[in-house]
């Protein structure tokens, strides 16, 4: 049925104010991109590493490459470059890493590129503007504006973003760092089935991720019949594209995120709809790989703690990212360890 003129009218409202928020955010962080950050040391292949040709093609698309997975903004570029370092710097075989950077269509990717150039160069990568007009129609507002932005879902169109010959990405968010061969988790055995791993957390309360409305309703609540379906952050994953790109996986995402659009299901940004797809069918991977919530605020004393046990990778998912509270003279505890990665220099003003 199409919509009368005021619903348009009201939808077109609705689309601006979200783009608007995004142009905000990404404006108030732009003085990220005026910073000035070393040039980060080139680390070697170990003996034992496999050895890739060194052409870009054939690079791109070796068995023996990882592919390494990251979205790339003004404002966590900072937590990005600390991010890069600490997987190669960790790794056994850095020279055979691929990064592929997903950057908003309306950002300057030529200056982030740049960027990256300049502190990694030797990095192996490539950049993939994507269109904030694919997925803003399909954005329900949420707890937190920065959580609303478009470059938020854009792990969901990997698949179509990464040449076909890529066929296993790790995806991780910006605002972590690897303390441990990274080669270790891109080797997640998927099983036969698995299109994605990640550290899953039962404990969770997973029902407070969709509304009443949902779990009232049985002919949605049955999507995890069958499911033991588990609380999964998806800043951190392995992800088989082949499988992705057969199973259509984009669309059966997006199809959640339209239904939303009309009846309220969940509340919090781009999480819910890859519980929904894959909660419950994913292939587990050890919770050292993803001790997230260290961004938690210690406004109120809500400094986080590691979770029991050994720690490959440090993810300060959550409102307080570490360079911001390191800045401001009240650091978390934990902030320390990100401190190391950090290649901030000096800031200096862009010529006109």
């Amino acid at each position: 049925m199409p919509k009368s003129p005021p619903q348009q009218h009201l939808l077109s409202l609705l689309l601006l104010i979200l783009l608007l928020l995004c142009l905000n955010i990404n404006t108030n962080a732009a003085s990220a991109t005026t910073h000035k950050f070393r040039e980060a040391p080139k680390f070697y292949n170990s003996p034992e590493c496999p050895s890739i040709p060194t052409t870009t093609n054939t690079d791109l698309c070796s068995d023996q490459t990882i592919h390494v997975a990251m979205t790339l903004d003004a404002t966590y570029l900072r937590g990005s470059m600390a991010a890069i370092l600490s997987v190669l710097q960790h790794s056994s075989c850095p020279e055979n890493i691929f990064f592929h950077f997903v950057t908003s269509f309306n950002s300057n990717s030529s200056l982030l590129s740049h960027t990256i150039s300049n502190s990694f160069p030797y990095l192996k990568f490539r950049v993939y503007p994507f269109h904030d007009l694919a997925v803003l129609g399909l954005i329900s507002t949420s707890i937190r504006a920065a959580l609303d932005c478009s470059l938020n879902y854009a792990r969901n169109y990997l698949a179509n973003l990464l040449p076909p010959c890529v066929r296993r990405v790790v995806y991780l968010d910006s605002d972590l760092v690897l303390v441990d061969d990274i080669a270790k988790l891109a080797a997640t055995p998927l099983g036969d089935q698995a299109v994605l791993a990640a550290p899953e957390y039962c404990n969770a309360n997973f029902t407070s991720y969709f509304t009443p409305s949902f779990w009232s309703n049985p002919s949605l609540s049955l999507t995890f019949a069958g499911r033991n379906a588990c609380y999964f952050n998806t800043g951190v994953m392995v992800i088989d594209l082949e499988r992705w790109r057969g199973g259509d996986y984009t669309t059966k995402i997006v199809e959640w995120m339209e239904l939303q659009k009309r009846m309220r299901i969940y509340e919090l940004g781009s999480l819910p709809p890859f519980l929904l797809v894959f909660a419950g069918n994913i292939a587990p991977v050890d919770h050292r790989w993803n001790q997230h919530g260290l961004g938690g605020d210690n406004f109120r004393g809500l400094c986080r703690d590691l979770h029991p046990g050994p720690v490959s990778l440090l993810h300060w998912s959550g409102k307080g990212k570490p360079w911001a509270r390191l800045d401001s003279n009240r650091p978390c505890p934990l902030d320390a360890l990100w401190s190391p990665y950090d290649l901030l220099q000096t800031q200096f003003v862009l010529e006109s």
